[in-house]
């Protein structure tokens, strides 16, 4: 059974919004662990794109929120896990669009380019939006043969 717990992390650039986006997630009492440095000194994001994308893939969170300058190194590094749709969403149509129409399960935000109260806005939108399938669910299997012909 999945977990119901968001896993989230940041980089050094993104302390400041993990931590407003984990205020939001107590506010909203939603599960979490939280990763990332709690000080500003420079740490390399792969590590903690990894270590949450792997708790998604393994079940031990439902979704994971990461966190970098401009939110795509670490949704690069994200989506090299079997099992990542890690969605890179600066607006909150493509917030609310990503999980309707692609089952997205990782959030990468960039702290340099989305201000404290987007960021918010995206993440509760894509926290509280639910998979449509339908048409949708064939598109993902096609991604899923794909990936599983990979090494």
């Amino acid at each position: 059974m999945t977990s119901k717990k968001v896993a989230i992390a940041s980089d050094h650039g993104g302390i400041a919004l993990r931590k407003n986006i984990v205020s939001f997630l107590n506010k909203k009492d939603i599960d979490f662990e939280e990763f990332g440095p709690e000080v500003e000194e420079s740490v390399d994001y792969p590590n903690l794109a990894f270590t949450v994308s792997e708790k998604v893939a393994r079940g031990d969170a439902y979704r994971g929120i990461l966190i970098c300058g401009t939110g795509v190194g670490m949704s690069i590094a994200a989506n090299k896990v079997h099992g990542i749709r890690c969605a890179l969403v600066s607006d909150t149509f493509t917030a609310h669009a990503t999980r309707e129409h692609n089952d997205s399960n990782v959030l990468a935000l960039g702290a340099r380019v989305t201000g404290p109260g987007l960021a918010l806005d995206i993440v509760k939108i894509w926290l509280e939006t639910e998979y449509e399938g339908g048409r949708h669910a064939k598109r993902l299997s096609q991604i899923e043969q794909f990936e599983n012909t990979q090494g």
